[in-house]
């Protein structure tokens, strides 16, 4: 089956408007000769029969615009129909206003040149050879009908003058259609790359905002709006309107004081550093791109950088000490055995029990590395938290009323065996400050923006405001015999799972939450 190529939607507007065209030259012609009542166009026979003629004409053209509007038939056969239309009725009019003498022939030569800019150049001497063979037949009927004496030279010149015409519309239509071509490229290629620079923005970790050379902010990121706050609109809002210090350092900047600062954003509280790189454009400063970066951010990533290489130090160390510390506690235990002396079994013990505090902050320092193997599954937190809490009460030797409050349809993804680890450090630590009275350890699982929060609480004394920023600090503790790891353990593996521990403040006791990720 062979398809129809679709022909460009820009084809069918420049058809009608080559329509409108002859509807403006009839109405003309028409015009013409009803204000000059046939004394240049011959006789008033000759000038009925030229009214009669344009009015036809019109009604033709009418039909072209229907056809033009139902785009039908072909593109190409419905416009040579229409110029070969035109041509037979300059001909005609030619007949009837006496010959070349008239100088009506020339009215051929714009249309066939906006035919030719019509078509792209597709038909253009198909045209111009219609156009010669009606001329030399126009001309030949008043060689041999009515003048003798005049000759073919005005039909050839005119015919030549044709072929020019068109050949020159073709030529200026070949040139017109590449540049289409260039310009569609051009636009599909800027389009393509602003699409990639609002990618690249949007993706960069840094707030971004481009400035013309006035100071009005034309573009920005989410990172921006999230540094400096909501408010900004492209192409409006200026600096100096939405951060009159940045506005201030930019000033500077511009006069030449290329020093680095920080800048404290009121509407945020957020500490940036901006840096300002200039966007040049023949010869000129055309703009400037403002790199905003979050010095939060900053310190926060060095500080996982450390941590990082803080862990794989002491989880080297600790697999160094794990097995001559077993051996230290094990020659404990036989010397126990041989000593019969109360100070004797006395040291023995606090050597088996400084083993055993050491043993168990090598097991810790081990688990910092876990948070990279976790294998989330599919949790029902209702049925998984009732058998949590069993286990743990008895583990615990717990006979009071624990209260755990949570939806049967709470689910959330999370590595199971992690979470069991996660759940019983919290809970132990809430048993251990709370007041263990039925209800002093309550279990609270509730939506919240999306996704599931799950609270630990109890009713002790809760955590001294001066140490809630040193609560999840690795090695801090109150406790003599604590190590100091169990919350920042809790954290590292929870933040392995897509989740977020959390100390939130309580009117009493303390409460640490657990925010699952969001289930899409």
């Amino acid at each position: 089956m062979t398809v129809t190529p679709s022909v460009p939607d820009a084809f069918w507007r420049s058809a009608s408007i080559f329509n409108l065209f002859r509807v403006f030259v009839a109405l003309g012609l028409l015009g013409i000769n009803l204000a000059i009542e046939g004394t240049i166009f011959g006789s008033s026979e000759a000038g009925n029969q030229l009214n009669i003629l344009i009015g036809s004409y019109l009604l033709a053209i009418a039909g072209y615009g229907l056809l033009l509007r139902r785009r039908w038939p072909a593109f190409h056969i419905l416009l040579t129909v229409q110029v070969g239309a035109d041509i037979a009725v300059i001909v005609l009019v030619m007949q009837l206003v006496g010959g070349f003498n008239a100088g009506v022939g020339m009215m051929l030569l714009p249309y066939l040149a906006a035919a030719g800019l019509v078509s792209r150049g597709h038909t253009t001497l198909f045209h111009a050879a219609l156009a010669s063979i009606a001329l030399l037949l126009q001309q030949a009927y008043f060689y041999f009908s009515q003048d003798t004496s005049s000759g073919l030279f005005p039909a050839a010149m005119l015919s030549i003058a044709c072929f020019a015409t068109a050949w020159l519309a073709h030529r200026l239509a070949e040139y017109a259609t590449a540049s289409e071509q260039l310009a569609e490229q051009r636009g599909a290629d800027l389009a393509n790359m602003a699409q990639i620079n609002r990618l690249v923005i949007q993706d960069v970790s840094d707030g971004v905002l481009v400035l013309d050379d006035t100071g009005v902010i034309r573009q920005f990121n989410q990172q921006a709006e999230r540094l400096l706050g909501s408010g900004m609109q492209a192409g409006r809002t200026g600096l100096a309107d939405c951060n009159p210090m940045l506005a201030q350092s930019l000033e500077r900047w511009r006069q030449g004081d290329h020093s680095t600062v920080k800048l404290e954003v009121e509407a945020t509280r957020r500490l940036v550093r901006p840096r300002f790189m200039p966007i040049r454009s023949g010869g000129g400063l055309s703009g400037i791109v403002v790199f905003l970066e979050d010095i939060e951010r900053l310190q926060s990533e060095a500080q996982q950088i450390k941590l990082a290489a803080l862990g794989r130090l002491t989880a080297n160390i600790a697999h160094e000490i794990r097995n001559p510390l077993g051996a230290i506690g094990h020659a404990a235990q036989l010397l126990a055995e041989e000593v019969d002396s109360p100070t004797g079994r006395r040291l023995t013990q606090i050597i088996a029990d400084n083993t055993s505090r050491l043993d168990r902050m090598v097991r810790e320092v081990l688990e910092l590395n876990r948070r990279d193997r976790a294998q989330p599954v599919q949790i029902r937190l209702h049925d998984w938290l009732i058998s949590f809490l069993d286990e743990f009460r008895q583990v615990e030797r717990i006979d009071m009323l624990i209260v755990l409050e949570c939806p049967l349809g709470a689910v959330v993804r999370f590595d199971e065996g992690q979470l069991h680890q996660v759940l019983w450090n919290l809970c132990r630590n809430a048993w251990r400050h709370g007041r263990k009275d039925d209800g002093s350890l309550r279990l609270v699982v509730a939506a919240e923006a999306e996704r599931w929060v799950l609270e630990v609480r109890d009713d002790g004394p809760g955590v001294p405001p001066e140490l809630v920023s040193q609560l999840f600090e690795p090695f801090f503790t109150t406790e003599a015999k604590g190590t100091g790891l169990g919350l920042y353990i809790a954290r590292e593996i929870c933040a392995g799972n897509d989740s977020v521990l959390e100390y939130i403040q309580a009117p009493y006791g303390a409460c640490f939450r657990i925010s699952f990720k969001a289930q899409v």
